[in-house]
């Protein structure tokens, strides 16, 4: 029996689940609030929600977003807030700028509600100027 080329057998499954990211989790704050900005703004993060398989767009998911940021530290209430993706599964919050901790500017996100399983996201900008960042949930549902 003759065995696929992964990449062929991933293809003919459809759009694969993203996996939880190592740190994603740290200092996760459930329940954040949904929120217009996080404090000051200036910095945008932004991305899209599809469903694992078909790759169809989500509207109506929660994404919390926190971070390290001129403002406070990612552990800080004050530096967490919801937002919920649009009819095409985008988001899009402002914050204040994302600064270095432990070395890397980086951002954290996560989804976590009824109908797919739970993803954290910890995504690393290039350069600490940058003022956006982007992060792609797709949902494996349950």
């Amino acid at each position: 029996m003759l065995t696929p080329p992964s990449g062929l057998l991933a293809r003919a499954q459809g759009l694969a689940p993203t996996p939880t990211m190592r740190g994603g989790a740290n200092n996760y704050i459930p329940g954040a609030p949904i929120v217009s900005r996080i404090g000051g703004g200036g910095f945008w993060m932004n991305g899209t929600v599809r469903r694992a398989g078909d790759g169809a767009p989500l509207p109506g998911i929660r994404i919390q977003i926190w971070a390290h940021t001129t403002e406070g530290r990612e552990s800080d209430p004050h530096s967490h807030g919801a937002t919920l993706t649009g009819p095409d599964g985008s988001f899009r919050l402002e914050m204040p700028q994302i600064v270095p901790i432990f070395g890397q500017p980086h951002g954290h996100l996560a989804y976590e509600g009824a109908g797919f399983r739970t993803v954290f996201l910890r995504p690393v900008m290039a350069s600490a100027r940058d003022t956006s960042l982007s992060a792609d949930f797709v949902l494996q549902p349950v």
